[in-house]
């Protein structure tokens, strides 16, 4: 009878501990906010805790990095051009305390941040401005937005300007502009490999002038090179006489008969 009466209060001891405490593990890459009677009391780091539940507890907080991205954003230019953009943000909670306790959503809060601060951006400059200055554009919002977004509790990362978009007819000018452009330069490189070609073309005529043997050399050249039977030539009239060895037909031909041959004739 006292063995089953040890064993019931042993029990309820356990009920009783397994309601009123609790353990909870905070892994490596969280922090928990400890709630005391509904009030704020400490960070608690990384571990294996145990609590009451009917008077506190703990909240966990990923603080890995975390990636936003903002898409379709309509921004109107100084010069009146309207502008879709859209940007990619790298962030990570760095105070937990302030980004759940001071902020209703820190998630929403650094959305409007980076939204204000492009827009602002780019309504202050023109199109040619932002087109030429994009590559800084992300430097500049994450100048004029990282030490708002701190105050959040947040730590901005990075921020990036991931795409430009523009409407239809300003899309199909600005293709016209590029492929102008490239013609232009594809008609500079030409006309320069052209005048490149002539100079060389002159540079050869005033060498072969001041001395005529050149054109011999180029010509035993042409031939060593040459694999066909006929071969072309276009001399000037001043040039140098080749030296050219006549030989009698009548001898050669006189040769390649036989003799028996040439007696009957």
């Amino acid at each position: 009878m006292q063995y089953l009466i040890l064993v019931v209060l042993a029990v309820v001891v356990v009920i009783i501990f397994k309601l009123t405490i609790k353990r909870i593990t905070i892994l490596e890459y969280e922090k928990g906010l400890k709630y005391v009677r509904g009030k704020f009391r400490k960070i608690v780091e990384p571990g294996q805790y145990w609590y009451l539940p009917f008077f506190s507890m703990i909240q966990k907080v990923d603080i890995r990095p975390c990636f936003v991205s903002i898409t379709g954003q309509e921004v109107l230019s100084s010069d009146g051009v309207t502008l879709k953009l859209s940007l990619a943000a790298n962030y990570q909670v760095s105070d937990p305390n302030t980004a759940i306790n001071k902020v209703q959503n820190y998630q929403e809060a650094l959305y409007l941040e980076l939204q204000l601060a492009l827009r602002q951006i780019v309504s202050s400059a023109n199109i040619d401005t932002i087109l030429e200055n994009r590559n800084d554009l992300s430097k500049k919002l994450m100048e004029m937005t990282e030490t708002r977004i701190q105050e959040l509790g947040l730590k901005l990362i990075s921020v990036n300007l991931k795409d430009i978009m523009f409407p239809g007819q300003l899309k199909q000018i600005f293709a016209q502009v590029v492929k102008a452009r490239k013609e232009g330069l594809a008609a500079l490189e030409k006309a320069r490999g052209e005048t490149a070609a002539l100079r060389n073309l002159a540079n050869a005529a005033k060498m072969i002038e001041s001395n005529p043997s050149l054109m011999q050399l180029r010509l035993l050249q042409s031939l060593g090179e040459s694999s066909g039977n006929t071969l072309i030539l276009g001399m000037p009239a001043q040039s140098t006489v080749f030296p050219v060895k006549i030989i009698n037909t009548h001898e050669v031909k006189s040769k390649e008969i036989p003799e028996d041959i040439q007696e009957e004739s």
